[in-house]
């Protein structure tokens, strides 16, 4: 076998695990997509303003605030989410992936559960870096969550339990770019393409003025 087969033959894997990872894959293996088939993406509730906060990940907790001189990502999602989550968070993998070492030790992402009754620290900490080890798992109470969400307007509703006590979250998907003063700067929405989203990154990282 030539070595452009081999080339065509591994970017045809890699294409169809990113298809799998968008569509099928979860966190323990044994959920389905049927069981969120009545998932509905949101739109953003209102202009969001931003802001800081503190919520909890597998390491401790974690504040906006001592974040400053950084860019920072925010997608707020769960773990259980089939479609959105999977899509927007593995276009997240593939801009920091695309960064430089020394872009990517200015760059924080994190991933907000707004799903915490079952996304406890150690599913987030399995799942978040499954897409990228850059990426953060975060949560926190279920009145902490929808303060955070408020100040970004990101919206989520939880549907009714099936007989098997299964339930799908509604929710928006957007991915929040804040500046590294603390300033939301842009709600890129879903299907950004990752070289929008570096080229956002870029933008944040160059020097004021």
């Amino acid at each position: 076998m030539d070595r452009k087969t081999v080339w065509i033959a591994l970017i045809a894997m890699l294409a169809g695990l990113l298809v799998w990872l968008a569509f099928f894959w979860t966190p323990d293996g044994a959920r389905s997509l049927a069981q969120d088939k009545t998932h509905v993406q949101l739109q953003q509730d209102k202009a969001p303003t931003g802001g800081d906060f503190t919520l909890q990940s597998p390491d401790g907790p974690v504040s906006l605030a001592d974040q400053r001189g950084k860019v920072v990502l925010l997608y707020f999602g769960y773990t259980f989410c089939p479609d959105v989550c999977p899509t927007s968070l593995s276009a997240l993998a593939q801009a920091l992936s695309a960064l430089t070492p020394e872009e990517l030790a200015r760059v924080k992402s994190f991933f907000i559960s707004v799903d915490p009754d079952r996304d406890t620290m150690d599913v987030l900490r399995a799942y978040a870096p499954f897409f990228h080890p850059g990426i953060v798992g975060i949560s926190g109470s279920n009145e902490q969550v929808a303060q955070v969400a408020r100040l970004y307007g990101a919206r989520y509703m939880r549907q009714k339990p099936d007989e098997n006590g299964l339930y799908s979250v509604d929710h928006s998907s957007f991915i929040y770019v804040i500046a590294p003063d603390g300033k939301l700067a842009a709600s890129l929405p879903h299907g950004t393409l990752p070289t929008q989203i570096v080229d956002m990154i870029r933008a944040q990282l160059k020097p004021a003025g």
